[in-house]
């Protein structure tokens, strides 16, 4: 990002970034924000931070507020990132809200509408067309699996919205191969038409 800023003539090729951070440790957050700080990337980027201490309910809004404020870039003709970190992190937040207002249960405990939740958010990320401002929003979610198992409900869903998947595995990481990509399960389902 910080790259295509430098190379930026006017406020509309400027990349901006969101990062959400759902569910994570404050500490981890404030490693994140000093990285951020030293590489200078805060003048560019906006965090919205919902930690594991936080109630459920604000870590389920956290995402729709990151990407409030990323449509703001698209709609005015400038460009954003969102990295949604983590949205499987929000998914139990939703789970917990529901099971706490007695709503039926589904696969693995979820709510049946789960699907919803994710693909109503993710959606919203689009490019604009010249006439309408050409602005754009680009959706990065992280999802972690339990015991690398991208065949359970949270993470299925949301292979199933995006246009790709990158997989990364810790037992390739500790071989030392960085990044840690498993290629059999990483795809793109854009094609070179994009």
């Amino acid at each position: 990002q910080k790259q295509i800023n430098s190379r930026a003539t006017s406020e509309s090729e400027t990349m901006y970034c969101v990062y959400v951070a759902i569910g994570q440790k404050r500490s981890t957050v404030g490693q994140l924000i000093q990285t951020l700080e030293e590489a200078n990337a805060l003048e560019y980027s906006i965090l919205v931070a919902a930690t594991a201490s936080d109630p459920a309910p604000l870590q389920f809004l956290a995402p729709y507020s990151g990407c409030a404020m990323g449509e703001y870039f698209r709609d005015n003709g400038m460009h954003a990132l969102i990295i949604y970190d983590d949205l499987s992190k929000q998914a139990v937040a939703y789970r917990q809200m529901s099971l706490l207002l007695r709503r039926p249960p589904g696969r693995e405990a979820f709510p049946g509408d789960v699907f919803y939740l994710h693909s109503r958010l993710l959606e919203r990320a689009a490019k604009r067309s010249d006439q309408t401002g050409a602005g754009s929003l680009t959706a990065l979610p992280v999802i972690e699996t339990q015991a690398g198992d991208v065949s359970a409900y949270i993470p299925t869903n949301v292979i199933s919205i995006t246009d790709g998947q990158i997989c990364l595995e810790t037992e390739l990481f500790y071989r030392g191969i960085r990044p840690a990509i498993n290629v059999g399960l990483s795809v793109s389902r854009v094609g070179s038409a994009a």
